[in-house]
């Protein structure tokens, strides 16, 4: 098939990449022409594994990207719209999702052929029903269902592993206003096999996206106030708790050939909080969603409460062996907010690092990929960089490790060479709480 992919970040270029991968003609669009050219280069603006390989094998081929959307729709027989969707204020910004449905309206007033325009954007129940759709036939002056089609596709990316993801999917839900533009939708994922799809309606596919991602992240808020209560109660830790847990059958079935630990319950464990462009949004907005319709979402809401609480919880363990901060030579490692990805939005190192400045902290920070990221908000005057592991523990009276990088596993040999060893404050219970002599944790 021939598909635009209108917005080329995390899910717009992943999305754009690897269905180009899959077999299909695929023309991306981009207001920046800086990201754009970076792209027909093969270089890829963001930081995923396999991404820049998958780029650079089909940019030029299978694959283009360009500044100019009326010629992406005119030549494509889907439109997937994949724009930023921030939380502001107390709703989701839709202003880029009404720009580009207005735009691709425009074209499609002088289209001939039947397209399909799909909403890949994470947006509230009723977005693509009630703003996209009427956009569309305002701008086209042509009527849905009739002259072209509108369906919702939510994805299920998890940053770091999205290509593995994409890919690789667990699921495919297409939402669609009628049987035609399910059909023509349907048809970009038949080059996936053995894959559950779930045909539905643009609302139920946008509920399943928020709900999906407020389940996991009321099971991190959960397994984080469990944590705060071990640590409040003494001699217990939530990482035994946790393992205790897991062992539920109902979580870790029992089979012939032994146990299974889906991946699922690593949600279940302590830590510093989640980030992210997802979780913090998607939650915030669902419980705004609930309470314009009068449903208040009380349990969603604590989700938040519990999670902007947390990063300050390393703070505290801190300040039980440094009283004042002032001068202390403190090492934040990890900036992204998760593994795998240079992506800092929500991430929990910003307000770590912002109470540490506050109290005027010595502050250098260490990560494998998001330095240059972190550098838009904090800039080298205001705090130091590492250029290696080895660099940013070197001289620090305390270790603030905040994102589970597998290069920091060799923490506690690099740690047990030292004359004087630091504090080491461990935000993710990655570490043997006995392989560091000076060692605090989350939930212990």
């Amino acid at each position: 098939m021939r598909i635009s992919v209108v917005g080329t970040g995390y899910v717009g270029l992943v999305s754009g990449v690897c269905l180009a991968e899959k077999g299909h003609e695929v023309h991306c669009v981009d207001v920046d022409q800086a990201k754009v050219d970076r792209i027909n280069a093969g270089e890829s603006p963001i930081h995923e594994d396999g991404l820049e390989a998958l780029l650079k094998k089909h940019v030029g081929e299978r694959l283009q990207a360009s500044t100019d959307l009326d010629q992406a729709v005119r030549e494509s027989e889907v439109s997937l719209i994949a724009v930023g969707t921030p939380f502001k204020d107390d709703a989701i910004d839709l202003r880029f999702i009404r720009q580009v449905s207005e735009a691709i309206g425009r074209v499609l007033a002088d289209k001939e052929d039947y397209h399909v325009v799909v909403v890949k954007s994470t947006v509230v129940p009723g977005t693509t029903d009630s703003v996209v759709l009427p956009l569309l036939e305002a701008a086209s002056g042509k009527k849905a269902g009739e002259d072209f089609g509108v369906g919702m596709n939510p994805e299920f990316l998890r940053e770091g592993v999205a290509v593995e993801d994409f890919m690789d999917p667990d699921r495919i839900v297409l939402g669609g206003m009628d049987e035609r533009s399910l059909e023509v939708m349907q048809r970009m994922y038949t080059v996936f096999d053995g894959v559950d799809v779930l045909r539905t309606n643009p609302r139920t596919a946008e509920m399943i996206k928020y709900t999906a991602n407020s389940l996991l992240a009321t099971m991190i808020s959960f397994a984080n106030e469990v944590g705060n209560l071990c640590a409040a109660t003494g001699e217990v830790d939530v990482t035994e708790v946790m393992n205790g847990v897991h062992l539920d059958k109902r979580l870790s079935p029992i089979t012939e050939q032994g146990r299974i630990t889906p991946s699922f319950t690593t949600y279940i464990e302590a830590g510093c909080g989640f980030g992210g462009s997802c979780f913090p949004k998607d939650v915030k907005a669902l419980v705004a969603h609930g309470r314009e319709r009068g449903m208040p979402m009380d349990l969603l809401g604590s989700v938040i409460v519990v999670n902007e609480q947390q990063p300050m919880r390393m703070i505290s363990l801190l300040k039980k062996h440094f009283p004042e901060l002032k001068g202390v030579k403190v090492a934040v490692l990890g900036l992204a907010f998760k593994p795998g990805t240079d992506d800092i939005r929500e991430s929990p190192s910003i307000p770590i690092i912002q109470a540490l400045l506050d109290e005027n902290a010595d502050v250098v920070g260490f990560d494998p990929v998001a330095e240059a990221e972190m550098k838009h908000l904090y800039p080298a005057g205001q705090m130091r960089y590492a250029d290696s592991l080895v660099e940013a523990i070197d001289g620090v009276d305390a270790i603030l490790l905040v994102t589970r990088w597998k290069e920091f596993d060799d923490l506690p040999e690099m740690l047990s060479t030292m004359t004087k060893a630091p504090l080491l404050v461990d935000g993710r219970r990655m570490l043997d709480k006995q392989s560091v002599e000076h060692y605090e944790g989350i939930g212990l």
